[in-house]
């Protein structure tokens, strides 16, 4: 057993000075004075215990690319930035479509992940957009009841409709990366914007996201079924999500930290280069006052490791993507909560763990509860430090914030009560 001792901890909205007695399996007690004697104590003393963040948007990139991060630097990755919890996506070499391929990958993390991870499977063959894979097969093997074609959006509402049957038949979400690709021309690597065109840089409009948004969302109506978007970027979709909730439908939305903190203007590089792009500042507004009104639901992070090598390539020949894990929480907790005081301590971890967790249907994670799972994370909300990319755990550097001054540091992540990093 251990406890931590002398920490504030976030229960719920209220921050309150707390000890808490756990063992591998659960919380045990949360109180003002706990003595346990066989106990061994975490002091955490000036630091604030927080519930172990989940994101349910992150690229492990093993197998396949393993230059650009593993399953065990990606993990340590989250550990590093308080993440307990994390969902890697499907776009990998072999792709996890069938039970065999599965079964290997599921190896894999079990061996190399210093964190829980639960990965998806892919909604059609190899992410080709043409044959819906088994879910039925695939659920009752594996539990696994999430799929997605991420990097890619399923190019057709028949194919999409007959995945969405699927889905509902067999208690599954669609986790959605929605990009109709007849809106994006060969070279396009920024926000179509006139900032962007001044620079010389072909862009993606917004249309290229919203309009299979807003197909699928029709479709899910109609269908009935579970369905998540990816990384929303625009006002449009924004705007369509919350319509489509006012109408019944089974439908959530997700925002990156660095949608929320960016926009096309602030675009320097190839390190600043995602999909989808940076938008105008209206869209990043709308993305705000979206999570605040629950037209969006949740802060993923689409962690997304490149090589330094890739990375230094022309702007139109570079990857989309940059790391997240480890600085995503010290970004917003600085901008929003911190200097702004716009959301509280407990808004912004909701979104960080128990508002993922919840919808991801992932029980007895994402806050600290007796009886909950023993995953914490101590912080230091009173000190500056420095984002410093050369200290990331990531095999990736690919950051736009490397030099960015923050609170928020992480100095423990227990899972199931191990400790898996400590500062």
């Amino acid at each position: 057993m251990r406890v931590i001792k002398n920490g504030m901890v976030l229960i719920g909205q209220e921050v309150l000075h707390r000890d808490i007695l756990f063992d591998e399996e659960k919380i045990i007690q949360i109180d003002e004075h706990i003595q346990c004697e066989e106990a061994e104590v975490i002091d955490a003393s000036g630091l604030t215990v927080l519930p172990g963040l989940v994101d349910v948007h992150v690229h492990l990139r093993e197998p396949g690319y393993t230059q650009k991060e593993t399953i065990h630097t990606g993990t340590l990755a989250a550990a590093h930035g308080g993440f307990t919890t994390i969902f890697c996506m499907p776009n990998v070499i072999p792709y996890p479509d069938d039970v065999e391929t599965i079964k290997e990958y599921l190896h894999r993390i079990e061996k190399e992940a210093v964190v829980r991870v639960y990965p998806y499977a892919c909604i059609t063959t190899e992410e080709a957009s043409k044959e819906v894979v088994d879910m039925k097969a695939i659920k009752e093997n594996f539990c696994i009841r999430w799929f997605s074609d991420d990097g890619v959006g399923v190019a057709t509402a028949e194919v999409m409709h007959e995945a969405m049957e699927k889905a509902k038949a067999n208690d599954c979400m669609i986790v959605a990366h929605t990009e109709d690709m007849k809106y994006r021309k060969p070279g396009a690597c920024v926000h179509d914007s006139q900032v962007n065109r001044d620079r010389g840089w072909l862009g993606i409009p917004s249309a290229c996201e919203s309009s299979q948004l807003i197909r699928d969302l029709a479709l899910t109506q109609e269908v009935g079924n579970r369905y998540h978007a990816c990384h929303i970027s625009a006002k449009e979709s924004v705007e369509a999500l919350k319509a489509y909730k006012e109408k019944g439908a089974d439908v959530t939305g997700e925002v990156t930290a660095h949608h929320l903190l960016l926009e096309d203007i602030d675009v320097e590089g190839p390190n600043w280069k995602m999909n989808p792009p940076l938008r105008a500042h209206e869209d990043r507004m709308a993305l705000i006052r979206g999570l605040e009104d629950g037209s969006l639901d949740m802060i993923a992070n689409d962690h997304a490791p490149h090589t330094e090598q890739e990375k230094n390539k022309p702007m139109n020949q570079a990857p989309f993507g940059i790391v997240s894990l480890e600085t995503s929480f010290p970004l917003l907790y600085t901008e929003f909560v911190k200097k702004q005081e716009r959301w509280t301590l407990g808004q912004l971890v909701y979104w960080m763990s128990e508002a993922p967790a919840k919808r991801f249907g992932i029980e007895g994670i994402g806050k600290i509860r007796e009886g909950y799972r023993p995953d914490f994370v101590l912080v230091d909300l009173e000190h500056e430090t420095t984002i410093d990319k050369t200290q990331f755990l990531s095999k990736g550097s690919n950051t736009p914030f490397n030099g960015w001054k923050v609170f928020g540091a992480i100095k423990e992540t227990i899972v199931s009560s191990k400790t898996v990093w400590k500062g």
